[in-house]
């Protein structure tokens, strides 16, 4: 099946759901002992391999993060080709001061706020969705 395109749809049908735990980004210069269905995901930079990772796991690796992050998954599925949806909902989250990561899989967008902002970002999100035209 397909992902949604439609900007309208796709606002309307987010149902952004928190997800359990908090996590961190770290950088590593090699991933060997880290055991790849840990981390939620990675990306190759010139710097290092960042990765997303729950923070009880980096603590045992004694990882460096700076902060930690809740995840909240947005439940519609958006295609990788959609137009809109990343600009819509970080500006929801910017009139909060809400600072967002975003990480798009296939079927789903990913989103990394501070771990004190969880609560406020899934309100605005709901907002977003409950009242967008």
């Amino acid at each position: 099946m397909a992902g949604e395109k439609d900007l309208a749809k796709l606002i309307q049908q987010m149902v952004p759901k928190l997800n359990e735990g908090y996590y961190v980004f770290a950088t590593v210069k090699n991933t060997d002992k880290i055991n790849r269905t840990d981390t939620i995901c990675e990306f190759k930079e010139d710097e290092g391999v960042t990765i997303v990772i729950e923070k009880n796991k980096a603590d045992q690796l004694n990882l460096t993060y700076e902060f930690l992050l809740s995840w909240i998954t947005l439940t519609v599925h958006s295609s990788l080709e959609a137009v809109g949806l990343t600009a819509a909902f970080s500006a929801a989250l910017t009139k909060h001061h809400i600072s967002c990561n975003v990480i798009a899989g296939y079927y789903h967008d990913h989103i990394f706020v501070a771990k004190k902002d969880a609560k406020k970002a899934i309100e605005v999100l709901t907002d977003l969705t409950n009242n967008y035209k």
